[in-house]
């Protein structure tokens, strides 16, 4: 299988950009929407800042794994992005984007694999290891979790659950 290092995808949410902005910074709501992500620690609650650090506390299956995270873009209303690391090396950037349209935002969450490099292949053996699941196949799991993720960011944004 051909290994993809960039996806996104995107939502249509019947609320504001600087609404739905705020929900996705403030991060320690994630662990509410992330399939893997169960909770966030080490940053107060509300949208986090440029340089906010924070411990990313993650499951799937048997796999418990946790990922050191950096804020490296927060524009409210337009972006908001973090770069994940392990053990001190770098392993993904996450972000998402918000473009105001029809009366409700789009929201693009996006994912960029940084495990290139010398240390590359042995941050992908960790997190073989660790999240069980290869390297090549890891956009396949992000997906399917972005999908599920703004899946229920749009539900709890458009007040269809509780």
């Amino acid at each position: 299988m051909e290994r993809h290092w960039q996806i996104e995808e995107s939502v249509f949410i019947e609320a504001p950009a600087d609404h739905t902005y705020a929900a996705v910074a403030d991060v320690r709501s994630m662990g509410r929407w992330s399939p893997e992500c169960r909770a966030v620690r080490g940053v107060p609650p509300g949208p986090a800042a440029v340089g906010a650090r924070f411990i990313g506390f993650n499951r799937k299956g048997p796999f418990v794994w946790f990922t050191s995270c950096r804020v490296t873009r927060a524009e409210p209303g337009a972006v908001f992005a973090f770069r994940v690391s392990t053990f001190g090396l770098p392993v993904a950037l996450w972000g998402y984007r918000f473009a105001a349209q029809d009366g409700g935002t789009l929201v693009t969450e996006y994912w960029q694999d940084l495990r290139t490099g010398r240390r590359g292949g042995f941050t992908g053996l960790l997190g073989r290891i660790f999240t069980g699941t290869r390297p090549d196949r890891r956009h396949l799991a992000n997906r399917a979790g972005m999908r599920a993720t703004l899946g229920r960011l749009k539900l709890t944004l458009e007040n269809r659950v509780p």
